[in-house]
């Protein structure tokens, strides 16, 4: 299978690790070639990983294309989503499908009306931690869910160039959280209140956005959840999920490399490891097995594991979030839903 394209982002962003390498080690991948709008930044990087580049995004699509990968800025994945779809190529893509929900909706609505598989880029789908977490919880051992405790937060802050184009911390990070817990329970959030705060760089305040937030969640079952996130957390890059039942718990992101220093004197564990600095070696495995299942959903044999149209409910959640913390009240989710789009299409 081969070749794919990986439109390379222009700095600054943050992404996971490099597509075009992970490629080269996913079983039946042949050939990876880069293409982006600046050709010398797209020769650069496929010279230093040893594969081809196109001179231009057109270049590549006539060469002939199993998939494609898209790993723009926020700004540019609705736009080359669609490139895709014109071209009638499979096509994978890191979250957000946009910074919006009208653009989202654009991308949903095509991708509903073809039969182009979409898979939209959530990796934590894909971590071992969390896939335990959900097997557990559906198969009934850990009883009826009565609150989850999610959190991710950075250990240090991205540059101010990066927020104009993020969506903010909500849409940009906890919309990790909010996709993964609708993943793990399969239930609805229906209301939110949220809150957020400034207490590091004044570029956050400068762009509008927040560098703390926490949203409380309610979910269609009455289930409870609290879901945090921060740009400043000097103990090291901490991704973790409680999922607490009447029967039994399981928690995600324990382990030897977790950032969590304790207070006790009295610890029969010690963290064998230096502490994740960085989302992408948090979940390393995750980028590297998602774009696997991606291989096998441009080859055809399986359906994409995240529609866009999962990735606007977790959207959803988000601008629910974001409108909380600006008027300073709870608000449903429905109040933000496009009516014109059917959930989990």
């Amino acid at each position: 299978m081969g070749p794919f394209q990986t439109p390379t982002p222009p700095p600054p962003h943050r992404a996971g690790p490099p597509p075009a390498t992970t490629l080269r080690s996913v079983p039946g991948v042949t050939d990876v070639v880069v293409a982006d709008l600046d050709a010398a930044r797209a020769a650069a990087l496929a010279d230093t990983l040893g594969v081809r580049a196109a001179a231009d995004i057109e270049e590549m699509y006539a060469d002939g294309l199993d998939g494609v990968v898209i790993t723009a800025a926020t700004s540019a994945h609705a736009p080359l989503i669609h490139q895709a779809l014109d071209a009638g190529v499979p096509v994978f893509c890191e979250k957000p499908v946009a910074l919006d929900v009208p653009g989202t909706v654009g991308v949903v609505e095509r991708a509903r009306a073809g039969t182009v598989p979409v898979q939209i880029g959530f990796q934590r789908r894909f971590d071992a931690g969390y896939r335990a977490a959900r097997e557990a919880l559906r198969s009934g051992e850990l009883g009826w869910l009565h609150t989850l405790r999610a959190c991710t937060s950075d250990r240090t802050p991205p540059p101010a160039g990066y927020l104009p184009t993020s969506g903010g911390l909500f849409r940009d990070c906890s919309i990790h959280d909010f996709d993964i817990l609708r993943w793990l329970t399969g239930r609805e959030v229906v209301s939110v209140y949220a809150q957020g705060a400034n207490r590091g760089a004044s570029f956050f305040a400068d762009g509008d956005d927040v560098d703390t937030c926490a949203a409380l969640l309610r979910f269609d079952d009455d289930t409870l959840a609290t879901v945090t996130a921060t740009r400043y957390n000097g103990a090291g890059h901490d991704v973790r999920l409680e999922v607490c039942g009447s029967e039994g718990a399981r928690f995600v992101g324990l382990d030897d490399r977790a950032p969590l220093p304790s207070a006790e004197t009295q610890l029969s564990w010690r963290r064998a490891a230096d502490p994740y600095a960085t989302f992408m070696e948090r979940f390393h495995d995750a980028y590297v097995t998602e774009l696997g299942v991606f291989a096998e959903v441009a080859a055809g044999r399986t359906p994409s594991p995240c529609s866009p149209a999962e990735a606007l409910e977790a959207l959803y959640v988000a601008e629910a979030c974001e409108r909380s913390r600006r008027t300073g009240e709870p608000v449903a989710v429905a109040d933000v839903r496009a009516p014109v789009v059917a959930p989990g299409v």
